[in-house]
């Protein structure tokens, strides 16, 4: 090592008889510099990112890719880098200020907003954005986090402030983050920022704290309310069609009882009006037929005794027991002949 020092020693004394102090050494040390401050002029561009190059602080050319580039090194030129693809996220409204304890207050009032009922909320968001224009951004404005932060709480208090709270809290949530992304976006637009607002996210939409156990219990009353009218209409829709089916089922068979009716009345009409002509044709024949037709209707279902009045022989009446002989049974025979006082006692 100590022969490799010499040597060196001795070279540059070679090169430089007069040393450092000479034109040439003054020479050699300049031109040493130059290449140094040219070679700081070197950049890299990481893939996620894009670089503006200036000169005299004015920018030249467009937007640098990822790579390695070059540009002439400070104070000629510049070289500003920003990270355009990386999504960048600002939280308002957050407890963060008063660490882990989410429990605590915010040290701020960007939390507490007020409603379209008039009602307080205590809100945090998110909101994500992300560079889309890197001369905009980086030339535009200055302290573009802070401008996006104060343009979203702007525009979450215009939206919030045209809501109810139940909206907010329920079925409006989707809606809301919504509209507060258009309305960021045209604030921002309007700015010239070159920023892109990709979501907003709202994580609590609370009353605040001094209230929120009143309001817990004005959320339990409205769920027992939706409770009971789910149940009120779960028992609707079971009784409506039972109800429904069994009125139906009644007037069918009231209409059917009708058509029974109306076709007997229709043929009693026919068949009387039929009888009647037959009457005025033949009286006699035609009343002789009623009474007879009358007569076996009324004794159809009445104890007969057929007496055989000739019946030859004292004090025996043969008679023929109808009621007994049924259909597809053998006939009884007949009993023996029975006394007058008999015959007298059947009568």
């Amino acid at each position: 090592m100590d022969d490799v020092i010499r040597k060196g020693q001795e070279r540059l004394r070679n090169l430089l008889p007069g040393g450092f102090g000479s034109v040439k050494g003054l020479i050699l040390i300049l031109l040493a510099a130059i290449v140094v401050w040219l070679i700081t002029g070197f950049f890299r561009v990481q893939p996620n990112q894009q670089a503006i190059q200036l000169i005299f602080g004015k920018p030249y050319g467009g937007a640098v890719d990822p790579g390695l580039h070059y540009n002439l090194p400070a104070p000629i030129g510049h070289v500003v880098i920003v990270n355009v693809l990386d999504q960048r996220r600002t939280v308002i409204g957050s407890r963060s200020n008063a660490g882990f304890n989410r429990n605590a207050r915010a040290t701020s009032s960007e939390n507490l907003m007020l409603t379209g009922d008039e009602n307080i909320v205590d809100i945090e968001f998110a909101v994500l954005w992300q560079i889309k224009d890197v001369f905009r951004y980086a030339f535009a404005v200055r302290n573009a986090e802070e401008i996006v932060r104060a343009a979203a709480e702007a525009a979450m208090r215009e939206i919030i402030g045209k809501s109810n709270l139940q909206y907010a809290q329920t079925e409006g949530r989707t809606r809301i983050e919504q509209d507060t992304k258009e309305l960021l976006q045209r604030i921002l637009d309007e700015y010239g920022m070159g920023v892109l607002i990709a979501q907003v996210q709202l994580l609590r939409v609370d009353p605040p704290q001094e209230v929120i156990s009143a309001f817990r219990d004005v959320q339990a009353a409205r769920a027992d309310k939706e409770k009971n009218i789910n149940e009120a209409n779960t028992y609707r829709n079971q009784v409506l069609p039972r109800a429904k089916g069994e009125a139906a089922s009644i007037v069918q068979k009231a209409e059917g009882y009708k058509a029974q009716v109306v076709a007997r009345a229709k043929g009693d009409t026919q068949r009387f009006t039929q009888v009647y002509d037959q009457y005025v044709k033949a009286k006699d024949i035609t009343a002789e037929r009623l009474y007879l037709e009358t007569m076996e209707e009324v004794l159809r279902d009445v104890n007969k005794v057929v007496v055989d009045k000739d019946a030859a022989g004292p004090g025996v009446l043969p008679y023929l027991p109808l009621p007994e002989l049924k259909p597809n049974q053998p006939a009884t025979p007949l009993p023996p002949r029975v006394s007058p006082s008999a015959q007298g006692a059947s009568r």
